[in-house]
């Protein structure tokens, strides 16, 4: 029997749960506001914040961390790597800390705190499907600039996750029989095209549509000069287009609930604001669609902000004809990590060695 730890850090809250083997024993998401993250540079530098939440939620909940077997956590912006399991070490915590990784995710902190907690109980610490899964196809890479190839980076564990349950409980088929285009929608979002169990194609959230906090598919010139104009350093710009941008740089927050509020209040502006947020992710939808010639076995809506009613029908009313959709709201990330924990305990699934080329 495994007790297993996953933690997984997110834009404002800290996602945690104690699974013991395949049974969730208890869950909780604690928020965090503004004001609390605002002395925040970069996302490791939570380490020590996010590791006493932790530790302050197994404590209220009972757990002593020497019941543990493990921990897992969702992975952040290592260099594009292949699905499964990584376990964490000196080299992957080197990377994510160190200065000449700007590539800024709020799951860089994830193995870091997961270490922190698991090293000195001498148990494993491992990521799971992190967010630079990389699985294009070579056509798919290819962009209009040889020195910019296209990335593969978002949320490949929810998505892949959504896909194998929607595979088994809808279709009755394997996964890899199957073709879906998965949209997460979070605080960050990103489009998904599996086709033969492999994630083809996607669209990450700087481009595609906007997000409640990045700033989505930008034309190139007028970026360009926003970054030469003085205005901001490099770091600056690259907190603006991912945490600065999208509903919270046009209407001050990312939180869809308050925006509905004000939509419902009457705020015209945010309701076009809301409609620009839905519309561009169709898009995004409807270009993976092409890939595959509109042979879509299902269109699934996930994510946190897949619980707003008003967003998702938007999106239906602009993708329905493509494929059903699913609506499968939430994230089923945590689930996800145990699961993959688990078969790497029992030794079905070898975990990956990171290793960082320096």
């Amino acid at each position: 029997m495994h007790r297993i730890l996953v933690v997984n850090p997110g834009t404002t809250s800290t996602k945690i749960a104690v699974f013991e083997d395949q049974t969730e024993l208890y869950r909780e998401a604690i928020e965090h506001t503004d004001d609390e993250l605002k002395s925040y540079f970069r996302a490791i530098d939570q380490l020590s914040f996010r590791k006493e939440c932790v530790l302050a939620s197994l404590g209220r909940h009972g757990f002593g961390l020497d019941s543990l077997t493990c921990v897992v956590s969702r992975g952040g912006m290592l260099p594009p790597c292949e699905t499964g399991a990584y376990g964490i070490n000196e080299d992957m915590l080197a990377y994510v800390g160190s200065e000449h990784n700007l590539r800024e995710h709020i799951s860089n902190v994830g193995c870091a705190v997961a270490y922190a907690i698991a090293a000195p109980l001498h148990i494993p610490a491992y990521i799971y499907d992190p967010v630079v899964v990389d699985e294009l196809a070579p056509v798919a890479r290819v962009t209009g600039l040889p020195e910019i190839g296209k990335q593969s980076r978002g949320h490949a564990l929810n998505t892949r996750a959504m896909a194998h349950k929607c595979a088994k409980e809808t279709l009755n088929k394997p996964f890899a029989e199957c073709t879906f285009i998965v949209q997460h929608l979070g605080g960050g979002t990103s489009v998904w095209l599996y086709y033969n169990g492999r994630a083809v194609d996607m669209y990450s959230d700087d481009d595609a549509g906007f997000a409640p906090e990045r700033c989505g598919k930008l034309q190139a010139e007028p970026l360009i000069e926003l970054c030469y104009s003085g205005k901001y350093t490099y770091k600056e710009m690259l907190k603006k287009v991912r945490g600065n941008a999208g509903l919270r740089a046009h209407l001050g927050t990312a939180d869809v609930r308050q925006v509905e509020r004000m939509i419902d209040a009457g705020d015209e502006r945010a309701a076009l604001i809301f409609e620009a947020m839905a519309y561009g992710a169709a898009k995004g939808i409807g270009d993976l669609a092409t890939v595959v010639c509109g042979r879509v076995d299902r269109i699934i809506l996930t994510g946190g902000v897949a619980r707003s009613k008003r967003l998702t029908d938007e999106i239906v009313r602009r993708v329905g004809w493509i494929a059903p959709v699913e609506l499968m709201p939430g994230e089923f990330e945590l689930e996800a990590l145990a699961a993959g924990a688990l078969r790497v305990l029992k030794g079905e699934e070898a975990p990956h060695a990171f290793v960082w080329n320096r």
